[in-house]
């Protein structure tokens, strides 16, 4: 490979959990840049999302858009990222403007790029500018160096590049181990669903493997960039690589939940057997597994996508931790499945998942219950890099649209997009991934911008496709149906950055065990969640050990909201923080730490030109039936539901009564709505006071001048 620039930096040696300084390259260029890390940075940012938030902020101005070139990508883990005594430890956050909401989005990964970018000297790393050819961008951990090459790669698709890379930089198969790559693909460039692959390598495999940062856009913001990969390379890593203040904290830590998982996981959700598709059978008894686009939560084909079907299908007997030490080793894959389409048909592969979001999304969202369709579309889309999700979630759409008339074969060139239609869904997911076809283009824009095209250019109506367009703020809704739990109406569409299930899924606490009945217990639920959730972005860390393995005695020793928080893992976490970092923080103090960022991201937001009541749009789908098909699949059901609003339903027509629980159903959201913000120290606008800025201590003089600019007297609560 052509080496186009060069960079030397000095070693630094990590303290408690920090490298002290971030790592900025801008591409167009090719500048090289050392950034200290401030002690305010770590104690109102902490680490991760908080960190690439900071740093985007100060880099990018009020009209930036996704595809300017001060548009950046900033990685970081955090301080407890590449602990190896805790599972779950590997984690690290993209942060950039988005193409699909036009406004800050954060994506998490696991693999090995986190851990191995602190561990060579830099708690973050800050890309900016355009390049004028394909580049990859080269962290040498152990000689201290940074470089940009011209890439050499025709095809830049994630599994193609991503092991050569491993081979390039390697010096020999067990020093495969020592290297990350960030990855892509040609359907980054093609759709704004652009995901990025982190890889780790796994020797027993004797193949790198990847893991999605998938939501946003970001891989799309990569290529926009000419980004064709970028590498780490740190040998050494061990233990005590985070030079944490009291070691044996996490030795003792750890032990406690590696025996939770060993003693309890079989009975609990066997994340070591089949990892999340165990949520597959448990969503579909319960109503909440996507089916046609949202229509229904169950299906009498689901059976053929349990997670007993895909436990014959994963490698069983190795430990797929995504990073050193995790037993819980939830990153299943398929071994030696031979591709039966697209470009490398017949080659034997190794896929990484499906996960439970790709089962549902290419699977029951869709219409298709077929394991081996849902694999291959899971390989596609990672080579490709397209997020499963957003992709799953577009497709069903445009099905749905396809069934309702509004698209023809005429305009699919070719293509009939029924639900269940498995090979030219097959079919549309390789046109996105070549980028040789208008219509796959207009799909790959999102389901927003989808509306628009298809009312203006194909006479869809609009009206209609907003009822069934399931996105917000410009994201794909993640997949589970949320239309019977009001407080995952707010776990959905009250958030940061739209409708993604990590900042909290309350469903079974709120509509299954009745354990929210007022809208200020939903508030208080959707403040404290999404501020907990938040927090493992910050350090570094896996959600998965927090509550996909619990305590034998948890829900003995307590009830309700404290039971749902696993009050013993919360504990584990802030017995971590504290004896990786020195501090002495309570766990109340890990909610004040997310609670900051959290704000200043959605001061963000503002300042991007969103962040305010109006950008949390709900779908009528995501509330309740749109057409009378859905009613009539649960008529008793929903009859009682309007019985139980004090609506008489007696002599009105299916139509009437979808209508009335509509009426009914918008009005609970309104008062969701004022109930969380008030909650959350905002005014009726969403827009967080000063009042609250002062109190977190984030009232910084640019960020106060944001919200200022933005807040009108008439948006203040009423005494």
């Amino acid at each position: 490979m052509k080496l186009l620039a060069e960079w030397k930096y000095e070693p630094k040696k990590i303290e408690r959990g920090y490298a002290g300084r971030t790592l900025y390259v801008n591409i167009g260029d090719r500048s090289f840049k050392e950034k200290p890390v401030t002690e305010d940075m770590k104690e109102k940012f902490v680490g991760g999302r908080g960190f690439g938030l900071k740093l985007l902020w100060d880099a990018v101005k009020d009209t930036t858009k996704w595809n300017d070139p001060e548009n950046e990508l900033v990685i970081s883990g955090g301080p407890l990222c590449g602990i190896t005594q805790y599972p779950g430890s590997g984690k690290c956050y993209t942060v950039f403007i988005s193409p699909l909401t036009e406004q800050t989005y954060d994506s998490n990964a696991g693999g090995y790029f986190g851990p191995l970018l602190k561990f060579s000297g830099w708690d973050a790393l800050e890309v900016q500018g355009k390049s004028d050819r394909d580049v990859i961008l080269f962290i040498d951990g152990d000689n201290n160096k940074v470089e940009v090459y011209e890439s050499p790669f025709e095809d830049i698709n994630a599994v193609t590049i991503t092991e050569a890379l491993h081979e390039y930089f390697a010096d020999s198969e067990e020093d495969k181990r020592n290297i990350s790559v960030v990855s892509t693909g040609k359907g980054a460039e093609t759709t704004n669903w652009g995901c990025l692959n982190m890889s780790f390598y796994d020797l027993r495999r004797k193949t790198p493997r990847l893991k999605q940062a998938g939501r946003g856009g970001g891989g799309t913001v990569f290529r926009d960039k000419k980004l064709a990969a970028i590498v780490v390379r740190k040998r050494g890593v061990g233990p005590a690589s985070n030079n944490p203040a009291d070691i044996s904290v996490l030795q003792r830590t750890g032990l406690k939940l590696h025996k939770e998982i060993k003693d309890l996981d079989d009975q609990q959700n066997k994340m070591r057997k089949v990892g999340t598709p165990h949520l597959n059978e448990i969503m579909n008894e319960y109503h909440l597994l996507p089916v046609h686009n949202y229509k229904f939560g169950q299906h009498p084909e689901a059976s053929k996508i349990h997670s007993k079907i895909f436990e014959k299908l994963f490698t069983q007997g190795i430990p797929d931790g995504c990073w050193y030490g995790c037993s819980m080793a939830c990153a299943k894959a398929v071994d030696g499945f031979e591709l039966k389409t697209g470009p490398l048909k017949g080659k034997k592969v190794t896929v990484d998942g499906p996960e439970y979001e790709t089962c549902a999304g290419l699977g029951s969202n869709i219409g298709i219950f077929d394991p081996e369709w849902i694999i291959e579309a899971n390989f596609y889309a990672d080579h490709y890099g397209i997020d499963t999700i957003s992709l799953g979630t577009g497709l069903a759409f445009v099905c749905e649209c396809y069934e309702l008339g509004f698209l023809n074969k005429d305009i699919t060139n070719g293509l009939e997009l029924k639900f269940g239609s498995k090979d030219d869904l097959m079919e549309l997911i390789h046109r996105m991934g070549r980028g040789d076809d208008k219509f796959a283009s207009i799909v790959g824009l999102g389901i927003h911008k989808m509306k628009k095209v298809f009312a203006e250019k194909y006479g869809a109506p609009f009206d209609v496709m907003e009822k069934i367009g399931m996105e917000g703020q410009g994201i794909e809704v993640s997949e589970y149906v949320p239309k019977e739990s009001v407080a995952q109406w707010g776990g959905y569409f009250l958030t940061l950055k739209g409708p993604q299930h990590d900042e909290a899924w309350l469903i079974f606490m709120d509509r299954v065990n009745k354990q929210l009945p007022t809208f200020e217990d939903k508030a208080e639920a959707l403040h404290y969640f999404p501020n907990f959730r938040l927090w493992f972005s910050l350090v570094g860390l896996c959600k998965l050990p927090w509550n996909d393995i619990e305590p034998a005695d948890n829900v003995i020793k307590y009830k309700g909201i404290e039971a749902a928080k696993v009050p013993e893992h919360v504990q584990n976490y802030v017995d971590l923080f504290n004896a990786v970092t020195g501090k002495n923080i309570t766990k109340e103090e890990l909610i004040v730490q997310s609670e900051r960022v959290y704000n200043f991201q959605r001061v963000f937001q503002l300042r991007l030109g969103k962040g305010t009541r109006r950008n949390h749009n709900i779908p009528l789908r995501a509330i309740g039936p749109v057409f009378p098909e859905e009613w009539e699949a649960r008529a008793e059901y929903y009859d009682n539901e309007l019985k139980a609003a004090g609506i008489d339903s007696q002599g009105l027509t299916t139509e009437e009564k979808i209508r009335k629980l509509q009426e009914y159903r918008l009005s609970q959201w309104e008062q969701l709505v004022d109930a969380v913000y008030k909650r959350r120290g905002w005014n009726k606008n969403g827009i967080p006071t000063v009042e609250t800025l002062k109190r977190l201590g984030i009232d910084y003089p640019d960020v106060v001048e944001v919200v200022r600019k933005h807040s009108k007297p008439e948006d203040n609560w009423e005494e």
